[in-house]
């Protein structure tokens, strides 16, 4: 796999006033400042344009459909292309037959702004959308691979593909290159290659900054690994995918990547905020840079503002997150609790359900009570990493990460004894728990269903806690921390498990991708013809 680079633009030729104006601004900075300050070239093709009605409708369905899945905002667009690709090359349609709808149901749902979408778009979509089917076709008629697997692949490369046309972020995208060329000689494998650690750095800035999820993350080193999919290339790419297939594998499962992408995301703060000040300021970037003190009073401020916005977001993720539990669990809950409790007990025991349905608002809101925003020296810390990595050629932020790929066993005693510590603390939090439910008259099919919701509210609960500490430089930890995590941690785990294996077999939604969508989208679509064919009758009357 070729080393990631960054994708930055050529670095403009300064006239001599310009190179004494900004001679502190590091080589990989300007570049950074180069791709801001870019000109965006004006379309004046014909753009789409949807109905206003149907498109309110359809953002409505759009949104309680989100509700019923757990994703970052980030990657929503990406998986609202991934299912309206599903749904429609289902039953044989190609990119020709799916290409337009596609485009207008993303206008129509408000991922997108209403006329400002060229119409040429849906040609290249189409070609897109072609190109990938014919790599599928190809790859299974070279490779003997599992088809529900190719067929996943070819979903997630396709919608990464599409999300990127419809909605480039050249910005976003030079920025994660740039954390990426400051940090990855800041951590070593020292039992490993230098290609995978970049690798491995690469995937987590991803993570980190981009917010990638695993279809972004398959997208990025396929490109990598075999280069633009296109007409010409896709033979070359079928021979080839199924080393290049178990080479990506092998670094999405690699075993440090957890350790490598923590130390990643204790860094991504700093370069949130460098994007929020040179988006601020491109209009004069180079002359706001120049002035350290403008720059100072600039961060801060953004600082406080984001801190602001956290309780926002906390308070968006835990509606999100009860919504998600409720549309999702809670009917399933009722149908086996209250089955179980009608064969063996003759009538449904209200108050255990009670319970097990009410305990995951109060625990959200709880979390909601502890969470506290960074302080006035965190945002001094942001301060002090941005200046490092806009005005220092060898820029590092904190300490560098060593770490091994294969395990340390010159310590088996200890690692025996930590392993034995982790299996206590599985005992302790569910024995605990279990124990205090069959105190209250729980029932074992009660104490089950409640065990489940605590534990996906507790792995949300968690997630929730991360989104609060997304512009924290470093890690706050109280006299309490270890306690609560060695009891706290086997509950959350378990939630993790249980809230991404159950997603995989969401009935409800695909009740509601591939039996209420469709006719849904169907009358959605006949609606905006209408309404376009009374429009244009009564333009002929005028």
């Amino acid at each position: 796999m070729d080393t990631p680079t960054p994708q930055m633009p050529p670095s403009p030729t300064p006239s001599p006033t310009e190179g004494q104006l900004e001679p502190s601004l590091s080589s990989l900075a300007d570049l950074v400042v180069a791709a801001f300050e870019r000109k965006e070239v004006p379309n004046h093709e014909h753009k789409i344009s949807v109905n206003p009605v149907v498109a309110k409708f359809a953002t409505w369905y759009e949104k309680f459909r989100n509700a019923m899945e757990y994703r970052e905002d980030e990657v929503i667009l990406r998986a609202a292309i991934e299912r309206i690709l599903r749904r429609r090359l289902l039953l044989g349609g190609n990119g020709k037959t799916t290409a337009e709808p596609l485009v207008r149901e993303i206008i129509w749902a408000r991922y997108l702004p209403d006329n400002q979408v060229p119409e040429s778009v849906v040609d290249v979509v189409e070609e897109t959308i072609d190109v990938y089917l014919s790599l599928r076709l190809k790859i299974l008629e070279h490779h003997r691979m599992n088809q529900i697997l190719i067929d996943e692949w070819t979903y997630h490369l396709m919608s990464s593909a599409i999300e990127n046309i419809l909605h480039p972020n050249i910005e976003k995208e030079t920025l994660a290159n740039f954390m990426f060329q400051i940090l990855k000689d800041n951590v070593q494998i020292t039992d490993d290659t230098e290609e995978t650690r970049n690798a491995q750095v690469y995937m987590a800035v991803r993570k980190a900054f981009a917010r990638d999820d695993t279809a972004f993350l398959r997208f990025h080193l396929f490109s990598l690994y075999f280069g633009q999919l296109t007409k010409e290339s896709v033979d070359r790419i079928a021979r080839g995918f199924l080393e290049g297939f178990r080479e990506i594998e092998r670094e999405l499962h690699y075993p440090r990547r957890e350790k490598i992408y923590s130390y990643v995301k204790k860094r991504a703060a700093s370069f949130f905020i460098l994007e929020d000040i040179l988006r601020a300021h491109k209009a004069e970037i180079r002359t706001f840079l120049r002035d350290s003190e403008v720059v100072e009073k600039a961060v801060l401020e953004d600082c406080e503002v984001r801190y602001k916005g956290i309780a926002s977001k906390v308070r968006r993720a835990i509606i999100r997150s009860v919504l998600f539990i409720l549309l999702t669990k809670v009917i399933f809950a009722f149908v086996v609790e209250g089955t179980y409790e009608r064969i063996f007990y003759g009538g449904i025991q209200w108050a255990s359900i009670t319970l097990n349905t009410s305990i995951p608002p109060i625990l959200m809101i709880i979390v909601s009570l502890f969470i506290r925003t960074p302080d006035q020296e965190n945002s001094r810390r942001i301060l002090s990493s941005i200046k490092e990595v806009l005005y220092s050629e060898n820029p590092r932020l904190g300490a560098p990460l060593f770490v091994k790929k294969a395990r340390d066993t010159k310590q088996p005693i200890l690692r025996g004894i930590f392993t034995l510590l982790w299996l206590l603390a599985f005992v302790l939090s569910f024995g605990g728990i279990t124990y205090v439910l069959s105190r209250l008259g729980f029932n074992p099919i009660s104490q089950l269903v409640f065990i489940f919701f605590l534990a996906i509210v507790s792995f949300l609960s968690y997630r929730i806690s991360l989104v609060a500490n997304l512009y924290r430089v470093g890690e706050k930890q109280g006299l309490l921390t270890p306690v609560i995590d060695f009891l706290f941690m086997p509950v959350v785990r378990v939630g993790q498990r249980l809230t991404q294996g159950i997603s995989q077999i969401n009935f409800l939604l695909f009740i509601f991708d591939f039996i209420i969508e469709t006719p849904f989208k169907i009358i959605f679509g006949f609606f905006e013809q209408w309404f376009r064919f009374l429009h244009d009758k009564r333009e002929e009357i005028g």
